[in-house]
């Protein structure tokens, strides 16, 4: 599957589980590890399990088979990589302790949904 159809697959899910404040990074120029990154936050442990379970049994459906899965079971935070596409699903708590979208110092993170046109 294409980098680009592989994300699109991830937003569809990450939407359709309710998944929350889902930002897009595309960190081909700074790692080998990916090329897209995506970060979104579930409202309870159960819900962050939930998604990330969601993300990789829906990949592997559409023929992408995760390389792996992390956090899974604690539900704080969930990590499936889809190998060009790394999904972290965090509780919100812990996503502000680590901040992924400052940590990997994106000029412009992509928030989804919101309107690009009024950013300045």
């Amino acid at each position: 599957m294409q980098i680009e159809a592989l994300k699109e697959l991830v937003l569809t899910i990450l939407d359709d589980m309710k998944a929350k404040d889902i930002v897009v990074m595309d960190v081909r120029d700074k790692t080998s590890i990916t090329d897209i990154m995506v970060v979104a936050s579930g409202t309870s442990d159960r819900h962050v399990k939930s998604i990330a379970e969601a993300v990789a049994f829906k990949a592997k459906q559409g023929g992408e088979s995760p390389l792996g899965t992390e956090g899974v079971e604690d539900g704080e935070w969930a990590l499936v990589d889809l190998n060009g596409v790394v999904v972290h699903v965090m509780l919100p708590k812990v996503r502000d302790f680590y901040h992924l979208e400052r940590l990997w110092s994106m000029d412009t993170p992509v928030r989804c949904g919101e309107d690009q046109s009024d950013a300045s």
